[in-house]
């Protein structure tokens, strides 16, 4: 495509861009308010006028007009700033054309802007809404202008107006005007790399930085509500300016503006230190991500400065961003200069380490994060250092690693522990390096063997809660490490032995195993592949003996083991010694015999061959990184390890090929993965032998007609060789799946299969065979065709459609009707490569040639008139298949059809409206849809005399969602052609109610949707997701946006209440009866972080139930009722006797006037408190009832509360077995004042 080629489709894709931008202006003509009806007035007219003199509406058209517009309004000193003003709307338009018109035109007319515009910031500054539309404006501008222009002086002072607007107390102002600082920045005209205007940034937020921290900013110069604002404040703003601004300035710039960043926290604001460590450590982190080294000489002095600067370890809010301008600091020093960094680390690390005891989960956060950038400032020289040192004289990594290992035992580091986990993760990863390429051992092991135990044990321990982040710590020294150096100090005890002597199991290990780590193969060969035996021999015996449980769990520990294999495959240096006959046999006779185990083989003997080819493949790049464990092989190692693999292949190709006939077809996938891998490595003669056998079992197999499965199993291994076959075999492949007994056979799976074979030959460029004979030779077959294989059918003849001479297109309308018809198929893969097959034969058309048959040009217009050719079919499945496939031609050649076809094509549909076969109306709506969204209004606007009125007529039926799909294309109509065209096409008053319907839905789904944008600010909305097929989208993708505006508002959902955030539990002691606890060591297995007296405690409730005294045993009345019961007819009654009352006393009850009419009752305090009254669960005495509002919890029974009667004030009790409640004398006489009760209950 060339260049004015994508210029051009550049402008159309803006000109389609502005043109919906000012589609949402027109309608506001009619508003109420004025600063919307001015600009869509001003719009009217402007494109009124366009209309009077025939002119294009480009934007180069709208940026005229507007500018002569602005210079009448500036000429007549119209320039007041009132919502319904001239001045107002000219700047709102102009900032919305700017950024669509050519750079050429603003250059051009860059004066005339200038001198129009730039004298209006004054006045502008105490008007936010015109402000914010010349800073968009502007934004167009510097972006449109050269080198030379940014030397103008007018454009020098409106770029230092907009700087000081970024301080400006305005949000909306102060933020527009910081995006065009950045976007400016970030756009440096051709061919600078920087933008001259950044030294100029720089500086000013340099001295905007020095008179924040001394206090002596001057005043905004704007007026109005909160004008004035604290240096505090305005440097908040100046950090939120400064942040995306900093990548763009200029490298010398840098260390001023961070020297003058450290003395912000001096102010006392917490948010602004926050922020302004904040800021140093992207600096930081974007020093050793992009390579720069714009802050490193000033590392040694913000880390001193930092480091006398501490907060308090009670200070919550500056904590976290101090702690990470530490690690980022010492990652970006020990990049710039690792050994200057080494001096540093171990204060810096101790520094860090003191705020782990916090109980504020953000500030261990950080710690956890810093620590881990620490762990990579460790170089070998220090490794060395701590590795010839003796224990007396402890090196600082090993003081590091006591103190991590005391830590883990200690209280204070209790609420760290997941973090402190996590720091030793880092460490371990961090120190996976040899220090001695000679040696195998590497730091980690030399030196957090000790550590990584105490973490086992940990692990094991029954009331460790931090399982997940050992396991992570564990994972990543078994990663680094590898299994024989982890297992050997940290044994797995699985085996009975081991249980028997009271040691506890590791089994979370052998998860872990499934990583690439450093091991030798021959490892697990020694190691696990005996104990694996040994356990199949107990579950074998458990599963004889009926210990079904016992014979699961060794079998799960079986599956463990071996998916662990994958990990031992990753590039081992011991393939030669290691995968021995024995062995191989061993796996061979896995694969046959034990289904459960076939993955896990199968992922490793893959991972053999994948991963020694990626690590050969690198024997041309820089490998001075090979000491790390990650690559504890080289390529040339690698590449010998894949000469030896090829002398394997033929032996393995027999046993893959072997599983791969007895397995399912649906299990079949993962060893044809494996087939393909080893494929890859085998040689031309290896190929050809497994070739050869495959395909004389799959002709001996045709002979056998009733053998299908057999058939498509070698069919499968077939298209599994084709990359790899040769061109003579491929010619033999080819005609032999070109055959009757092929693609022919009464198995859909082989005729599938046949026609995949074919389509990929095609594919991969291999086969030379004549387009025209395979098409006769494929129309011969076509009776005997299984709908399973139309898919593949229709892939095939798109292929051989590619291959079609252009002096022989006559064989493309004998396609026409088989792929037409195929629209219609009920499979969707199957009606997706029918569409290709169609779209294939346009794209062939439409690149030319000569039909001799036909003595015909070839064209596209030609190939819509054969393909329309089908909408004279008998059936009416034929004419909605012909309709269907008109429209995904008219879609995806939209630009190449011409005006009148396209008129010809919607008249000859714009009939079937009429039909009264709905299959058909509903693939001609589908095609007025599609015409409505893609076709040039021009071409459709004068048949919409015609449309509207046909498809009012299916407007009101309810069947195959006609009357939706109707509404939506009201819809789209009414937005491209707008109401009153629309409107006025309808004709008869009752069919227009259908469109004035349509309209008031929209705007009350309009106000509904604004609505739920208020109440639900900051929600993701749900957006319908696209296919990824242009044509799917457009036709069914969009539906319409008033879908179930006509349906009753269903009640909304009661949604969850916010979660109470109350104060962090942290961890408490769990408290053990049974045995002593020792504060000073292990700790950490007796601290849990779950809320107490949570559990419930067995046999709790046992003292409820009735028993018998002799036996024991739970007594159940059948003759009394439940309590459930008692308590379902309690609340029946209660429900029965009160309703009505509560309906008219009830804050939610209501009453009805004499009219009628429904009067909700006042929610008053009153009824609050009958309603409190009558919903209270503690019974009272009349006497009582006057303090209830006053004593609200819930009183402690008193003496005889058994016996009180619920309604009389005495002490009769009905039914009870003392007819008299006893009252203590002292109880009686306590009770003073002026109410007092006798003991008889008498006053």
């Amino acid at each position: 495509m060339s260049g004015s080629t994508i210029r051009s489709v550049a402008s159309d894709l803006q000109a389609i861009v502005m043109e919906e931008a000012l589609a949402k202006i027109r309608p506001h003509t009619t508003s109420n308010l004025a600063h919307q009806k001015a600009p869509a007035n001003l719009l009217q007219a402007l494109e009124s006028t366009f209309q009077e003199k025939h002119a294009d509406r480009t934007p180069t058209a709208y940026f005229a007009a507007l500018i002569t517009t602005l210079d009448g309004c500036v000429q007549k000193k119209e320039t007041s700033l009132g919502d319904g003003d001239v001045l107002p709307a000219e700047l709102y338009l102009l900032a919305l054309v700017a950024p669509f018109v050519p750079p050429p035109v603003i250059q051009t007319n860059l004066n005339t802007l200038l001198s129009l515009t730039a004298p209006l910031f004054p006045a502008l500054m105490a008007h936010a809404p015109p402000l914010r539309s010349q800073l968009t404006l502007y934004n167009a501008v510097f972006r449109a202008l050269d080198r030379s222009q940014l030397d103008v002086s007018a454009v020098r002072q409106s770029f230092a107006s907009i700087l000081q607007l970024c301080l400006d107390p305005r949000p909306k102002v102060r933020k527009k005007a910081a995006d065009i600082v950045k976007d400016v920045l970030s756009f440096p005209p051709n061919p600078l790399i920087r933008h001259p205007y950044a030294q100029r940034v720089a500086d000013w937020a340099h001295i905007a930085l020095q008179q924040a921290s001394s206090g002596a900013l001057p005043k905004s110069k704007s007026s109005g509500k909160g004008s004035d604002m604290s240096a505090a404040e305005t440097a908040i703003h100046l950090l939120a300016f400064l942040r995306p601004v900093l990548p763009n300035l200029p490298l010398d710039a840098i260390p001023p503006i961070t020297t003058t960043l450290l003395t912000l926290p001096r102010l006392g604001n917490p948010y602004l230190s926050q922020a302004a460590y904040s800021i140093l450590s992207d600096l930081f982190t974007a020093s050793t991500t992009t390579g720069t080294a714009s802050a490193i000489e000033q590392i040694p002095a913000v880390l001193n400065a930092v480091l006398e600067s501490p907060p308090a370890k009670s200070d919550n809010s500056i904590s976290p961003s101090w702690i990470r301008v530490l690690g980022d600091a010492m990652f970006a020093y020990h990049v710039a200069d690792a050994s200057a960094c080494t001096t540093e680390f171990n204060k810096v690390w101790k520094t860090v380490w003191s705020y782990f005891e916090t109980n504020h989960p953000p500030t261990r956060k950080a710690v956890a994060e810093s620590l881990a950038l620490l762990t990579r400032c460790i170089t070998s020289s220090i490794v060395k250092a701590s590795l010839t040192d003796d224990e007396a004289s402890k090196s600082s990594l090993r003081s590091i690693i006591s103190q991590i290992t005391k830590a883990l035992d200690s209280l204070a580091f209790a609420s760290a522990m997941q973090e402190l986990l996590s720091v030793v993760s880092a460490l371990v990863s961090n120190l996976g390096f040899r220090v001695e390429s000679a040696k195998s051992t590497t730091a980690s092991e030399a030196l957090l063997i000790p550590l990584l135990t105490k973490i086992a044990d940990l692990r094991v321990q029954k009331g460790f809660e931090h399982k997940e982040a050992a396991d992570a710590v564990l994972s990543t020294a078994m990663r680094v490490v590898g299994p024989a150096v982890l297992l050997a100090a940290i044994p797995l005890n699985l085996e009975p032995s081991d249980r028997q002597a009271g040691k506890e199991p590791r089994a979370f290990l052998l998860p872990m195993l499934n990583q690439p780590h450093p091991s030798l193969l021959g490892h697990f060969v020694s190691y696990f592949v005996p104990m694996s035996e040994r356990m199949f021999n107990l579950q074998q015996k458990a599963d004889s003996e009926g210990r079904q449980s016992e014979a699961k769990l060794w079998s799960v520990l079986v599956a463990q083991i071996w998916t662990g294999f994958a990990g031992y495959c990753h590039a081992p240096l011991d393939v030669k010694t290691a995968l021995t006959p024995a062995f191989s046999q061993l796996l061979s006779q896995l694969l046959y015999s034990q289904p459960d185990l076939r993955p896990a083989v199968l992922r490793g003997l893959k991972a053999l061959i994948e991963s020694n080819k990626s690590i050969a493949s690198q024997i041309d790049t820089d490998m001075s990184e090979s000491s790390r464990s990650d690559n504890a092989i080289t390529p040339e190692q690698a590449s010998q390890n894949l000469v030896f693999l090829k002398t394997q292949v033929e032996s393995w190709f027999a046993v893959f090929f072997n599983v791969f006939g007895s397995v399912d077809r649906d299990n079949r996938g993962m060893v044809g993965d494996v087939i393909g891998v080893w494929a890859g490595l085998a040689e031309k003669q290896d190929i050809a032998k497994a070739y050869r056998k495959v395909v004389d079992l799959f002709r001996q197999s045709l002979q056998q007609s009733d053998n299908g499965s057999t058939t498509a199993m070698t069919q499968d291994l077939l298209i599994l060789l084709l990359p790899f076959l040769e061109v003579q075999d491929v010619a033999a492949l080819f005609s032999t799946c070109l055959a009757q007994e092929v693609l022919c056979h009464k198995d859909n799976g082989v005729q599938k299969r046949g026609y995949k074979i074919l389509a990929k030959l095609l594919e991969n460029g291999k086969a030379e065979e004549d387009a025209l004979q395979t098409f006769q030779r494929l129309d011969e077959l076509s009776d005997g065709l299984a709908p399973a294989a139309k898919k593949d059918r229709f892939i095939l003849l798109s292929l051989l459609v590619l291959r079609v001479p252009s002096e022989s297109l006559h064989i493309i309308p004998s396609l026409i009707p088989e792929a037409v018809l195929g629209t219609k198929e009920p499979s969707e893969k199957a009606r997706s490569a029918a569409f290709e097959l169609i779209v294939a034969m346009g794209q062939k058309m439409s690149q030319g040639g000569y039909s001799e048959e036909k003595h015909a040009q070839a064209s596209i217009n030609e190939y819509m008139t054969m393909v329309a050719g089908g909408l004279a079919g008998a059936s009416p499945h034929m004419i909605s298949a012909t309709v269907t496939a008109v429209s995904r031609l008219v879609f995806d050649f939209r630009e190449s059809i011409d005006a009148q076809m396209q008129t010809e094509i919607f008249t000859t549909l714009l009939v079937f409206l009429s039909s009264a076969n709905r299959e058909i109306i509903k693939s001609t709506l589908g095609y007025i849809k599609l015409a409505i969204h893609t076709l040039p209004v021009e071409l459709l606007r004068p048949h919409l005399k015609e449309l509207v009125p046909a498809l009012l007529a299916w407007s009101h039926d309810h069947k195959n969602h006609f009357k939706a799909k109707v509404r939506h294309i009201f819809e789209r109509m009414i937005r491209r052609f707008g109401w009153n065209d629309v409107y006025q096409a309808a004709g008869e008053d009752q069919a227009a109610k259908v469109l004035v319907n349509i309209k008031k839905r929209k705007d009350r789904a309009k106000r509904k949707k604004a609505r739920e944008e208020d109440d639900e600010e900051g929600e993701a909305t749900k957006e319908k997701v696209p296919t990824g097929d242009a044509f799917e989208d457009v036709l069914y993708g969009s539906e319409s946006e008033l879908d179930d505006s006509d349906e009753d508002e269903q009640a909304p959902r009661p949604t969850a209440g916010p979660k109470r955030k109350g104060v962090e539990q942290g961890v408490r002691l769990r408290v053990d009866d049974d045995e002593p606890m020792d504060l000073l060591q292990g700790a950490a297995s007796r601290l849990t972080s779950a809320q107490a007296n949570r559990r419930r405690k067995p046999g709790q409730d046992a003292g409820r139930f009735k028993t018998d005294a002799d036996t024991g045993k739970m007594v159940i009345n059948e003759d009394e009722e439940s309590d459930i019961e008692v308590s379902a007819r309690k609340a029946a009654k209660d429900v029965a006797g009160s309703a009505y009352r509560e309906s008219m006393t009830s804050v939610d009850g209501f009453t009805r006037g004499p009219n009628g009419r429904i009067k909700f009752n006042k929610d008053t305090k009153k009824r609050r408190r009958q309603n409190e009254d009558e919903d209270g669960d503690v019974e009272m005495a009349d006497g009582a009832a006057a303090t209830t509002k006053k004593n609200k919890q819930r009183t402690e029974p008193k003496l005889g509360h058994e016996f009180k009667a619920k309604k009389a004030g005495g002490d009769v009790k009905k039914g009870g077995v003392d007819p008299y409640a006893y009252l203590s004398l002292s109880q009686a006489a306590k009770k003073k004042g002026r109410n007092r009760m006798g003991i008889s209950g008498k006053h």
